[in-house]
């Protein structure tokens, strides 16, 4: 039992960091969005970055590998946000909810 913990707790430690992916918007564009993410016990902190703005972190959990987390927009949108921590392939699957609008992306670290 210790030693699965400590693993999950090795495996967690590798989530905190600069993550950068793209957005592909229904117009076609493609938007790049970074995340600098932080974790303290089950608390995920951190700034979102696109078109210029920084956007804070909001309600960020981590549960196991799964992420939930919400930004606010400028517009007063939240805007939730899910997500799988793949710490072997050192990537993020991310899903996002604008007003409806599903978006996904697949986060890599920025090194």
């Amino acid at each position: 039992m210790f030693a699965s913990c400590f693993a999950i707790v090795i495996l967690l430690g590798d989530l905190p960091g600069k993550w950068q992916g793209n957005v592909q918007l229904p117009d076609g564009q493609n938007v790049v969005v970074t995340y600098t993410i932080n974790v303290d016990g089950e608390k995920i902190t951190g700034v979102a970055e696109t078109f210029g703005h920084s956007l804070k972190i909001e309600d960020g959990k981590i549960s196991g590998n799964d992420i939930t987390f919400s930004i606010t927009n400028d517009n007063n949108i939240v805007i939730p946000h899910t997500g799988k921590f793949y710490p072997e392939g050192d990537s993020v699957g991310m899903s996002m909810d604008y007003g409806g609008a599903k978006f996904h992306t697949t986060l890599k670290r920025v090194k």
